[in-house]
């Protein structure tokens, strides 16, 4: 035994001794590993010293101040505000900020970000910790945030446009639903006229004195925590929060911070929403709101988990439903959820399939029941307790693995609603010490206080007023579920299920070949039957084992007539399961085990992707030799899902960006049939299961040509003659390993269209550019850098400056199959009447930069967050099995590609970004397309 396992099973022991101590009256600890404390301003402040990201600081400002709290002259500033901590403060003027951080590696929206909610603001910001002056800095900045922005006239004005834009971008079928819904979800209450984006009025003519005054009234110390969790010392973290924020004063006459009250409903009604361009029909209930308070205590920890047992054995009761020929509707599920600020309720929602309403009520309702009258079975609690006992064990094995955004997270609920953090390695000793003790009668008894009866309710039916299916009036929907509950139900069945998937392993193969690259510490297997495996042991988790595996081919080798049945055969076979068990029964004899595996066929290459726990690799290794060899065909599960696709593909093309989408991919390809078109209803016409079933076992009854990739924590001496079992033993016959080039090509020439759809006053411009280009990783990199320089004078240009846009980029890259190409595309949405400007300045930038190449220091920020994003990304299974994988299909160098990333990336000059413009931006040749809304 390591001294490491040595040590971790000492305090596992040391814990598992003081479970039996467990006084249920006691109050939670805090978790040991944080440093929690308060100003005397009062501030309060978490500092936890975590070493994953490496050189990585995650700060967090949070403010218990939300829209809820707006005066009537402030709809929408709250939000306004937290716009306005990036435009002007103390120690930076409007844009510093975002082209300091910039600078740093720190990336506008991605990196640096934050939200308004209805009770709170929360601001993230990530600080890269190699130059000792970035945290220093980076704890000025939430010093601004918290007391020192300007939100001066001009800066306020200049914001104006943008948040206008972006809340045009909120409008469509969401918002229109949300001003009917919001009133009766909230029974009235003020979180219904308080969303956080505002009124438009309100946003295009406040006086500068109304943000100031909400700044000033909310934004102080004692309803603010700082959270600094990542490299730093905790002691240099405190003292940096007491000299940024001690000096911070609350109002002398602070106004009080209430939330808002929600009244329990007085009787049951409905509503019924039409929208004609509602994609699909839903069914909500909604039952009687209740208050909510976190609990503190062991006791109130143990109910949490006893709740949430209930809850994940209704919710597979209700997946359930959905497997059977004629499903009650097409997606839904039951649970009890947090509402508001000391609020829950529990709700019930289902997407409707072809039966309309009344089996989704009646199943909805009805399941319900049976889990409130007769509980759950002793098989179902046992495989929750399996998988409850698994899941928490996993997030335990990677407590010194964990990233620092997520503790930095998890500080913010229990400062903002007091949600308890007594840390994982307590969590883990309470779970298991609790779990096993529960017991089926408290957890049906939990289940009949949980699960709604005889409640006042909402119920709410939102779908297509053009729809097939006739709507149901109000009164209609309540008599349904009135007489739902009525119906007597039975109990459900105990059933039995296997303990293992596999009865016995195959006849291990071989391994015949093995090599070492040293450099990428890869151990390359070629097995008997000729598949090669790639090994990447890895210490980035203590408990993942990623998995991938390729080979050439693909929907490619098949001609139009099988179209649709090579595009959906994997799908399909995936919804039917393997052996003799369903999907459902899998998941059942799997309980406890944390392994995923699932097989595709892609336009040119059919695949395996997968996951697993360290100890759960043969699981994951024997699901993929079952996807191989024993794919299960099943005449019901096919026909629940023929029927739902259609269903869904019904009324999908009825949003405007979905048919905006559509027509450009039609546009773009020349109406080719062969490209990737929204579905169509008459689609699953053209799928025949039988020959579904053919091509699959085309492609997967042999294993030749594959190369499978494993990154993760596992020894490769232990996981070699799992290998040899489930892999090496797969049937390999001779079988075409390569694509075939369907001959879809774009557009030539330009090409300008406008599509009119959606009745909202917003648009959307895309401009695409193609063409011939050969593939290598230089010019890649090159273009990739050219668009992200672009992307940064976009939103300094369109938003900043001239305020036509909130959000909107411009992406693309190369491809080397089927054939060397290009393809460049910009998504700008904006106001129907700048459309013309939007397009202007896009190609403007788009000509300077073929003229003038780039800022050298729009450059440098590109490559800075570039270098921090890939020193970050070289500790994680994902990247090295997306490089890896990736190599190989473009028939490159990984080592070049992995090890030598910062070099090449230091190769790049503004130069060649100048090249990249002129030779991919071709005047002559892109497609643009806008969308406006339709004539009235």
């Amino acid at each position: 035994m390591t001294m490491r396992v040595l040590s971790a099973a000492v305090l596992l022991s040391c814990a598992l001794m003081a479970q039996a101590e467990i006084n249920l009256s006691a109050q939670l600890p805090m978790a040991p590993e944080v440093k929690v404390g308060k100003l005397a301003n009062g501030l309060t402040y978490y500092i936890k010293k975590n070493a994953k990201p490496e050189q990585k600081l995650e700060l967090r400002l949070v403010v218990k101040a939300g829209s809820i709290l707006e005066d009537d002259d402030q709809r929408g500033l709250a939000h306004f505000t937290e716009h306005m901590a990036f435009n002007g403060s103390t120690n930076f003027k409007r844009h510093e900020l975002v082209s300091y951080l910039q600078s740093i590696g720190v990336k506008f929206g991605a990196d640096l970000n934050a939200y308004t909610s209805f009770d709170e603001t929360v601001y993230m910001l990530p600080i890269p910790t190699a130059k000792k002056e970035n945290i220093e800095t980076g704890f000025k900045v939430l010093q601004d945030w918290a007391g020192g922005l300007s939100l001066n006239e001009a800066d306020i004005d200049s914001e104006r446009g943008i948040v206008l834009e972006e809340m045009r971008i909120g409008k469509g079928l969401g918002d229109r639903m949300n001003k009917v819904l919001m009133p009766k979800l909230f029974n009235g209450s003020r979180y219904a006229e308080r969303l956080p984006i505002g009124l438009e009025d309100t946003l295009k003519n406040f006086k500068p004195e109304a943000i100031k005054r909400f700044y000033r009234d909310w934004y102080r110390p004692d309803l603010m925590a700082v959270i600094v969790v990542g490299d730093i010392e905790p002691a240099e973290a405190e003292k940096l929060v007491q000299s940024h924020f001690g000096q911070l004063k609350n109002p002398e006459q602070p106004r009080p911070r209430a939330y808002a009250p929600i009244q329990s409903r007085a009787y049951s009604e409905s509503l019924v929403f039409l929208d004609k361009e509602s994609p699909a029909n839903m069914l909500y209930i909604r039952y009687a709101i209740e208050p909510y308070k976190e609990h503190t205590d062991f006791a109130g920890y143990r109910q949490k988990l006893v709740e949430g047992m209930v809850m994940s054995m209704l919710g597979q009761r209700m997946n359930e439903l959905t497997q059977q020929a004629e499903p009650p509707f097409i997606q839904g599920g039951g649970a009890m959820g947090k509402v508001a600020h000391g609020y829950q309720s529990f709700s019930a929602l289902a997407v409707l399939g072809k039966g309309g309403p009344q089996p989704a009520i009646s199943a909805l309702v009805q399941e319900s029941e049976r889990a409130r009258q007769f509980g759950f079975t002793a098989s179902e609690l046992e495989r929750i307790k399996k998988g409850m006992l698994r899941q928490v064990e996993r997030v335990y094995n990677e407590r010194d693995k964990s990233e620092s955004a997520t503790f930095a997270a998890e500080y913010s609920r229990n400062f903002l609603v007091n949600e308890s953090m007594p840390g994982i390695a307590n969590e883990y000793a309470y779970t298991t010490e609790l779990v096993p003790g529960i017991t089926l009668d408290e957890v049906n008894a939990a289940a009949r206080k949980l699960l709604p009866a005889d409640q006042h309710k909402l119920v709410v039916y939102m779908g297509n007023e053009k729809s097939d299916q006739p709507a149901p009036k109000g009164e209609e929907l309540l008599a349904a579920v009135n007489a739902a509950e009525m119906v007597a139900v039975q109990a459900q069945a105990e059933k039995v299920y296997a303990t293992s998937l596999m009865a016995k392993p195959p006849k291990a193969g071989t391994i015949v070949k093995e090599t070492v690259n040293k450099a990428l510490g890869l151990t390359e297997l070629t097995l008997g039957n000729g598949v090669k495996v790639v090994l990447k042991p890895t210490d980035f988790k203590n408990d993942q084992v990623l998995m991938g595996a390729h080979r050439f081919g693909g929907q490619s080798l098949y001609d139009a007539k099988d179209m649709f049945n090579a595009r959906y055969a994997s799908t399909i076979v995936a919804q039917m399961g393997l052996l003799g068990y369903t999907p459902t029964d899998m998941q059942k004899i799997l309980a406890g085990k944390t392994a995923v595996s699932g097989a595709s066929i892609a336009t040119l290459s059919e695949g395996l992707r997968g996951s697993s726990g360290s100890n759960d690799v043969e699981t994951m290794l024997q699901l993929a030799h079952l996807e191989f060899t024993q794919p299960r065909k099943d005449e019901a599960l096919y026909a629940s899902f023929i029927g739902k696709q259609r269903e869904l593909a019904r009324n999908a093309l009825l949003t405007p960006e979905a048919v905006f989408g559509d027509t450009l991919t039609a546009t773009l390809y020349n109406n080719h049939p062969l490209a990737p078109r929204a579905p169509r209803v008459e689609d699953f016409d053209q799928i025949q299961l039988d020959r579904v079933m053919e091509i699959y076992k085309e492609r997967f009854a042999s294993a030749k040509g594959f190369t499978f990739y494993l990154v993760g924590s596992f020894d490769v001496a232990r996981i070699k003659p799992l290998i040899a079992t489930y892999l090496a033993s797969l049937p390999a016959p001779a079988i075409v390993a390569d694509y075939k080039d369907p001959g879809i090509r774009p557009v030539k020439g330009v090409v300008k269209q406008e599509v009119y759809k959606g009745s909202e006053q917003k648009s959307t411009v895309a401009l695409v550019f193609t063409g011939e280009a050969k593939y290598t990783e230089e010019a890649q990199m090159q273009m990739q850098a050219m668009l992200e320089v672009l992307n940064i004078k976009l939103i300094e240009t369109l938003r900043e400056k001239m305020g036509v846009i909130y959000g909107g980029q411009i992406g693309g890259g190369l491809s080397k199959r089927p054939y060397g190409s290009y393809q460049i595309q910009t998504s700008l949405p904006c106001a129907p009447q700048n459309t013309g400007k939007v397009i202007a300045a896009t190609m403007e930038l788009i000509r300077k930069m073929q003229d003038e190449g780039p800022d050298p220091a729009d450059l440098a920020k590109v490559k800075e967050n570039w270098n921090t994003s890939y020193r970050k990304a070289l500790r994680e299974n994902g990247y090295w099995l997306s490089r890896l994988q990736g190599a190989a299909v473009n028939g490159t160098d990984p080592a070049n590609s992995i090890l030598k990333y910062e070099q090449r990336v230091a190769a790049i000059k503004p130069s060649d970004l100048q090249a990249a413009a002129k030779r991919y931006f071709n005047m002559e040749n892109y497609l643009q397309m806008v969308l406006y809304p339709e004539a009235k």
